[in-house]
């Protein structure tokens, strides 16, 4: 029979415990979630300053069209969207940006679109971390490169590669802060060596902006008077609890992107309305150091818990706090116990993360109470023996 391919991918994901299903929430902030009419504590979101539970003051005298009716490159490019890149140009010191509808249009679209041009491909090479997100890797396996990978923040081996790259043009690709994992990149040995090897640098800082920086402007900002990557990636979803992101560089590098990029081209712009609050949030974020100040205290407090009961953490002084059990099934299991106890936990698993590596990704906001981190440590002892 046609398809039946289908049919028997999902049993064997079923079998490998790895079928992935969605669940309806009927209410979520950055500290509770309710499914199924029952209210949990939520360590699984990514607003990590609890800024989706603050409502955005906008000048009600002013037009905020919900939608853009078209694509940027038609009518759809109106002054609230120019308005937000212009401030993230202006914060960072970028000369043009570009908004995007998500993170993964940003990020695989760009690649593909810088090396669109074949015969300059032929002479040109990608170096990814290998932990780097889904959404680059797959914009370099779409691009006419050559993919390279090293190993995670591995800096001599990345000198390696490119060392032994014959290729004209070098990208190399990582993460601010590491989705999965919750480390960060080594961004002045990345910038040192990229202006060694005359590469261009691009970061993916999804999980920095917002929570990272002095005044929030992420993995980058201590970079802004010194040397900042070619292109930095920045996304509305997570810690600015909007949606949508933004690319910036160099006027030249976006006026290329306003030609060849097909998904931004042949998509419909982003919503002023959305890009009217975004910018509103992105504002008030500069000042939240209260904010800042209680993720990073939920943080010490998370990992001082779990050393002292003995839970084994990875390397990671963010907002994700990653426990790998290994076993796929048995970090459902995990999962599945801390909801019967009223805890909201991802169990992440395989393709997401390598075999082997399944874990329980603990997101930490600043929504978070000290009884909550408490209440969690708790019981994570006896759910992941």
């Amino acid at each position: 029979m046609p398809f039946d391919f289908i049919n028997t991918h999902l049993q064997a994901r079923q079998q490998d415990a790895l079928l992935r299903k969605r669940h309806v929430v009927q209410h979520a902030t950055a500290r509770t979630i309710t499914v199924n009419n029952k209210t949990y504590l939520n360590f699984a979101s990514n607003d990590y300053l609890g800024f989706g539970d603050v409502a955005v003051n906008l000048n009600l005298n002013d037009s905020h069209a919900l939608g853009s009716h078209s694509s940027a490159l038609v009518t759809g490019y109106q002054a609230q969207q120019k308005a937000l890149e212009q401030y993230l140009c202006e914060q960072f010191g970028y000369g043009a940006g570009m908004l995007f509808n998500s993170g993964f249009s940003a990020n695989s679209s760009v690649i593909k679109a810088l090396f669109q041009d074949k015969a300059a491909a032929q002479n040109s090479a990608i170096f990814q971390d290998k932990l780097n997100h889904a959404s680059l890797i797959d914009g370099a396996m779409h691009s006419n490169a050559a993919l390279v990978r090293f190993n995670h923040n591995d800096m001599n081996h990345l000198r390696s590669r490119l060392e032994k790259s014959k290729a004209q043009n070098k990208l190399i690709i990582s993460e601010g802060v590491f989705s999965m994992d919750g480390d960060t990149a080594p961004l002045k040995e990345l910038l040192a060596l990229a202006k060694q090897h005359n590469a261009w640098l691009m970061i993916d800082d999804a999980h920095g902006f917002g929570a990272l920086g002095k005044t929030g402007l992420g993995s980058c900002e201590a970079f802004i008077t010194q040397t900042l990557p070619d292109i930095l990636v920045i996304t509305f979803g997570k810690a600015v609890a909007s949606s949508g992101a933004c690319v910036l560089g160099s006027k030249q590098f976006i006026d290329y992107m306003l030609q060849f990029n097909r998904d931004y081209t042949y998509s419909t712009a982003m919503s002023p309305l959305m890009a009217s609050h975004t910018l509103a949030r992105i504002k008030s974020i500069k000042t939240a150091d209260d904010k800042r100040d209680k993720l990073n205290a939920n943080i010490a407090l998370f990992k001082q818990l779990a050393k002292t009961h003995n839970i084994a953490l990875m390397e990671s002084n963010t907002a994700i706090q990653p426990i790998v059990l290994g076993c796929a099934e048995q970090t459902l299991q995990a999962a599945d116990k801390l909801k019967q106890q009223g805890i909201w936990l991802t169990a992440i698993r395989p393709p997401t993360v390598a075999h082997n590596t399944s874990r329980l990704r603990v997101t930490l906001t600043a929504a978070h109470t000290e009884q909550d981190i408490t209440h969690l440590v708790k019981h994570l002892i006896g759910a992941i023996v």
